[in-house]
């Protein structure tokens, strides 16, 4: 069983935000310091690619490296502190129902597509295409790519150093909360990947929810 390292009772109905993401699409907000964010994956095994901004200075951004060495762990899940380039928590993940999730696997993009499964792939969309097109909305580029979260994608790695996309863990209606020690601007890419197993070959829609801060609700 999964634990939490906070319970509060979160209300749909007394939360300010609310969507159903459709599946293969991009997705960002702003999600102030204290508030929640909840990732319902809704039919299972569907990646979720996410990368975290500070909201105020977009070249403070998500840390694969500083977040596996300050929690001496390659997966993320209840009570992982996501840290920043800087140093700086900018997120908690205070609830998981799903168990761990991935931070070495990477986001596929038409490149990645082509070498992995064949030229005849390369067309197909991708997580960073779909980074592209959202990062556009805030002036940024290519330049401010990192590596980023896979949410709810199965990336064990073996004693040998390699590692594999392979079924996930997940099922329908688990859920990752997260909490904001910063304002973030949270991006997140729907994964529209259909060659491995990462979304079970079938990419579906996943459900955003936010509430506010308690000394603001």
């Amino acid at each position: 069983m999964v634990s939490t390292i906070s319970n509060p009772t979160l209300d749909p109905a007394d939360a300010i935000y609310d969507e159903v993401i459709p599946a293969r699409q991009p997705w960002s907000r702003i999600v102030k310091s204290g508030q929640t964010l909840r990732i319902i994956d809704l039919q299972g095994n569907q990646a979720v690619d996410t990368l975290l901004y500070n909201a105020h200075d977009s070249s403070e951004r998500y840390s694969a490296p500083d977040t596996i060495v300050r929690q001496g762990n390659i997966f993320i899940t209840t009570g992982t502190k996501i840290i920043s380039n800087e140093g700086n928590v900018m997120m908690t993940v205070i609830n998981d129902t799903c168990g761990r999730h991935d931070t070495v696997g990477g986001a596929c993009s038409m490149e990645s597509n082509s070498v992995r499964y064949g030229l005849h792939k390369k067309h197909l969309h991708a997580c960073v295409e779909n980074y592209l097109l959202e990062l556009s909305k805030y002036e940024m580029n290519k330049r401010d790519l990192v590596s980023n979260i896979n949410f709810y994608m199965n990336v064990p790695v073996s004693a040998d150093g390699s590692l594999e996309i392979v079924d996930g863990i997940s099922e329908a209606g688990k859920i990752v909360e997260l909490q904001a020690e910063m304002d973030v601007m949270v991006l997140i890419s729907n994964c529209p990947q259909v060659n491995n197993p990462c979304n079970a070959y079938n990419p579906t829609p996943i459900r955003l929810v936010i509430w506010d801060a308690p000394n603001h609700a």
